[in-house]
């Protein structure tokens, strides 16, 4: 099953888009990686009655060498219908016949399985981040939370389980996208997690995004406690957005280079420039030219520098294409 009008041409031209540019492996300690939120359709919520930019299936982000990363958002509740969590996909999987696993509140995606491997086998990680705006990752006490990795590992990664909402395909980790609640359980979760990841086989990740002001609310204390891999800082809808860039008392990327460096369990934790793909969000989009001078003094001048993080897709590609931009500045190709 396909949708967005997508084929097994489509697909399978996507092979031949390796082919000639060449696969390279995502490796997370580079600093001109680029991330970017896929699942929540920004740009057709916000456009609803612009139909041609609704967000496409996910191998059609994967189509070129730009991404090198995609957090698919969200995973919205922690525990809903069965026990088990919620994810919410916009209008990829929710809209129409959505289709759930028996007695649970989760949307059985299977169908995006083989979007997913192919994204991989283009040298791309895949990952399911955990929370939004709206979400509600909440654990009553650390026994809960470590065992609360055992599902997220059956559902999503390594394990095993019926209930696997994107089928055979093994995402490459986490993120934690937390804005609201309590901490509670989330060091017990992850360092649980991280066990199961470390007998894996293969190189799983973890990731945060963290609101810009320093430290987070609402994830900061896991921050000082678990080896992330990245933090995705979201320098935007704050005071220390990207807007307020000539502004030291204001943009703090500095303040995060020392987190990575001083405090971080992980000293090779990479930290992002969070920013919006388009003039939609509240505040913090430059257009592409200002970014790319602010990529490029930041990723000189910081060694924790690991690259961009994008919010999102559908909004990058409407915005003529702000994702390919943001690469090129990473990498400095002028082409």
């Amino acid at each position: 099953m396909m949708v967005a009008g997508f084929s097994c041409f489509t697909l399978s031209s996507l092979f031949l888009v390796m082919m000639a540019h060449g696969i390279v492996a995502f490796d997370m300690l580079s600093n001109d990686n680029l991330a970017v939120y896929w699942g929540q359709n920004s740009y057709g919520a916000i456009n609803p009655g612009k139909t041609a930019h609704w967000q496409k299936t996910l191998s059609y982000y994967c189509m070129d060498n730009s991404i090198d990363t995609f957090p698919i958002a969200f995973l919205v509740d922690s525990y809903a219908g069965g026990n088990l969590p919620s994810i919410d996909l916009a209008n990829i999987c929710n809209s129409g016949n959505a289709n759930y696993f028996p007695g649970t509140g989760l949307l059985n995606c299977s169908f995006l399985a083989s979007d997913i491997e192919m994204c991989q086998s283009a040298g791309k990680a895949v990952t399911i981040s955990l929370g939004g705006g709206s979400g509600n990752i909440h654990f009553q006490n650390d026994s809960q939370a470590a065992a609360y990795a055992q599902t997220i590992w059956n559902l999503f990664l390594g394990g095993k389980s019926k209930t696997r909402p994107f089928g055979s395909a093994v995402l490459d980790g986490i993120d934690m996208d937390i804005e609201g609640g309590s901490q509670t359980g989330y060091v017990s979760f992850l360092t649980a997690l991280r066990k199961h990841m470390n007998r894996g086989k293969k190189k799983y990740y973890i990731t945060a995004a963290p609101q810009c002001p320093y430290p987070d609310a609402y994830i900061g204390n896991t921050l000082n406690a678990v080896g992330f891999d990245a933090v995705y800082v979201q320098f935007y809808n704050n005071y220390c957005g990207l807007q307020h860039y000539n502004h030291p008392n204001d943009w703090n990327f500095d303040a995060w280079d020392n987190w990575a460096n001083k405090i971080s369990p992980n000293r090779d934790v990479k930290v992002y420039i969070g920013a919006p793909a388009s003039s939609a969000a509240g505040s913090g989009y430059v257009n592409s030219k200002r970014i790319t001078s602010i990529i490029q003094q930041t990723q000189s001048n910081y060694s924790s520098f690991g690259g961009v993080m994008l919010w999102d897709a559908s909004d990058a590609y409407a915005n003529h294409r702000y994702d390919k931009a943001v690469k090129q500045a990473l990498t400095h190709d002028e082409d």
